[in-house]
């Protein structure tokens, strides 16, 4: 059953007036995690003691209309203005969250953000709310980041966007006056990199403190792992793994790879036999065998087509890695596993990416 909850604005300090201004927008089926997180953070920041007033800063919900908008978990919250009475914002905040349940933003919404885009105010695409602000036009020729569960929802959406301006191995990306965010608590992490920005760092941490969060996270952290792949505790191999799942059909040079890393090949390579035993290329071909195997048993692609997806010259290429890793040739693997199968690392691929059967 839903829970209606009715948010009203905080009273205003009229003796303030270089606050910071943040407009709000909540798409249908938000995640609530990464709105609350936000927000609480600009609360706590905004005054001196726990009172909750917008001194140094001020917040406002604002939507379409004045009907409640309804968060995936159910949760309503009901807009505190409409674009058209709302004023100049410095940031506009748009919040995401279920991709393929539910409307889309609306027009009305991607004209307003390109109002505030106009008016030189910084956007904020948090979780899918990247997905809009990439509707709207306001994100060609900035970084953008996006989570790695929704990488291949970005590309088959857009597929004009420049891959190499995708960032799916990061918490979030600041790129001049646009900032993306793969979501979830991320969103703490991003309100207060703003909030530094304009605030003492003692501000900024108080309101960490109260929230217990003592861990505050860089744009350059790595996302969490996606299921299945091994373990590693270093960043850098972390985000590593992730730039190989989001290259998974070219494979990319050590000396690419290194560079986005901000590291030299040899260091990279060290890294990653000291936390995987593997060296980064028979990692990568893994990872690549990995995805064909689930493709073999979730598509009716051909065995040439899914040599192609993973990065093999050929399906000759394809067969004779897949038979050294799995022990079988892919239609006999296709044939024995069927949509059951699973990994060599035992996990199944669905369960990394349910329902995207033709994602690749």
């Amino acid at each position: 059953m839903n829970t209606a909850e009715t948010l009203a604005p905080p009273s205003l300090d009229t003796a303030t007036k270089q606050r910071i201004r943040f407009g709000i927008i909540l798409l249908p089926n938000f995640t609530l995690t990464a709105f609350s997180g936000f927000v609480d953070l600009l609360r706590l920041s905004a005054d001196e003691g726990d009172f909750s007033k917008p001194v140094r800063c001020s917040w406002s919900v604002i939507g379409e209309t004045l009907a409640p908008v309804r968060a995936s978990c159910g949760i309503q919250i009901t807009p505190w203005e409409t674009f058209e009475t709302a004023e100049k914002f410095d940031y506009v905040v748009v919040v995401g969250g279920l991709l393929h349940s539910g409307p889309a933003a609306s027009e009305a919404t991607l004209a307003f953000i390109r109002r505030a885009a106009a008016r030189d105010a910084t956007l904020v695409g948090m979780c899918t709310g990247v997905f809009s602000l990439m509707r709207a036009g306001v994100l060609d020729g900035y970084r953008i980041c996006v989570s790695w569960f929704h990488y291949w929802d970005f590309i088959e959406r857009f597929p004009s966007v420049d891959e190499q301006m995708l960032v799916a191995d990061r918490l979030f990306v600041i790129d001049r006056r646009r900032i993306t965010c793969s979501g979830g608590r991320a969103s703490i992490d991003v309100a207060a990199a703003i909030l530094l920005r304009h605030f003492e760092t003692a501000t900024v941490q108080k309101a960490l403190r109260i929230l217990l969060v003592d861990d505050l996270q860089k744009g350059n952290a790595p996302q969490p792992h996606p299921p299945g792949l091994a373990p590693a505790s270093h960043p850098k191999v972390k985000r590593a793994i992730l730039l190989m799942e989001q290259h998974v059909g070219r494979t990319l040079p050590l000396d690419e790879l290194a560079r986005k890393l901000d590291l030299s090949p040899r260091q990279l390579e060290r890294l990653f036999k000291a936390q995987t035993g593997k060296a980064p290329q028979a990692y990568a071909k893994q990872v690549r065998l990995r995805t064909a195997a689930w493709l073999l048993t979730s598509s009716d692609k051909t065995v040439a087509d899914i040599a192609s997806s993973c990065g093999f010259s050929d399906a000759s290429h394809l067969g004779r890695e897949f038979r050294k890793q799995f022990g079988l040739a892919p239609m006999m693997y296709r044939e024995q596993r069927g949509t059951a199968a699973q990994t060599d690392d035992g996990s199944c691929y669905d369960e990394t990416f349910p329902g995207r059967a033709q994602a690749i």
